[in-house]
């Protein structure tokens, strides 16, 4: 997770009250709270007072009161900033965020969008394995299932999840986890398997045809950490000439799913 503080959900736009009706307490701290989050740096109480329309004896109150429950922190010059409370409550619920029930989400709603069949990949050592899998509704197939383990050089989703490694780490794994695949076309080559990884990481997009099923494509985008490490894979798996016909439409599905589920887990 982010070393920062992870940023709390907003409140809901307080109603507009009627002359001589009452913003609640919780309402004006949690006004306090968003203002700091929008600004992303300390401010004073005068200017969190004017920012949120509230009477400048009032926000001195909530503050000291924040401020005394560690929500807030005061600094030595007087400025107020996001406690270090909000950072415990923000672990506690990135932690709550299972990341396979996050991504099988989005696995299926890619599955209805593109209505092809969808899988969530992760690393085993010199395998890619299928965590997670929705089948198109159509009647194309793939070989592969859940829990199924691949070399890593047969598949676009292989080349993504090491290639946030260094060359040196690349090549190595290349050299001892590459096989001749069934149709003969993977390509086994270190050297050229780590430029590929590499490349596809940085392009956020991987895609391989015919290397482990004839006939077969495959197009994966990879869901990485606040690291930058790719922990995970979604790809459409389609007939090889569906891809052909509508390349930039499954590239850009794709990467769309990678991307919510990142930003579901706080990971961008």
């Amino acid at each position: 997770m982010d070393a920062k503080t992870p940023k709390i959900a907003k409140a809901a736009p307080t109603e507009k009250k009627g002359r001589g009706a009452r913003v609640s307490g919780i309402d004006r701290a949690l006004q306090i709270l968003d203002y700091l989050q929008e600004e992303t740096k300390p401010a004073g109480a005068y200017a969190v007072a004017k920012a949120i329309g509230a009477p400048l004896s009032t926000v001195y109150v909530i503050i000291d009161d924040l401020v005394e429950k560690r929500l807030l922190q005061r600094r030595s010059d007087g400025m107020i900033w996001l406690g270090p409370r909000l950072y415990h409550y923000g672990l506690a619920y990135a932690q709550s965020l299972d990341f396979l029930d996050v991504a099988s989400h989005e696995m299926q709603d890619l599955c209805r969008e593109v209505e092809e069949t969808i899988q969530i990949c992760g690393r085993d050592g010199d395998h890619m394995v299928v965590m997670a899998m929705a089948d198109g509704p159509g009647h194309f197939r793939v070989t592969s299932k859940l829990g199924s383990r691949v070399p890593l050089n047969w598949t676009a989703s292989g080349r993504l999840l090491v290639g946030h490694l260094s060359d040196a780490e690349r090549q190595d794994i290349f050299r001892h986890a590459s096989k001749v695949s069934p149709t003969g076309r993977a390509n086994t080559d270190a050297a050229a398997l780590s430029k590929a990884a590499e490349a596809a990481l940085k392009d956020r997009l991987s895609i391989q045809v015919n290397e482990s099923d004839f006939s077969v494509a495959c197009i994966a985008s990879p869901i990485c950490d606040p690291a930058g490490a790719c922990v995970a894979t979604v790809s459409i798996v389609l007939p090889e000439h569906r891809v052909m016909q509508d390349k930039a439409r499954y590239t850009t599905a794709v990467r769309a799913a990678a991307e919510r589920i990142e930003t579901t887990l706080g990971w961008r």
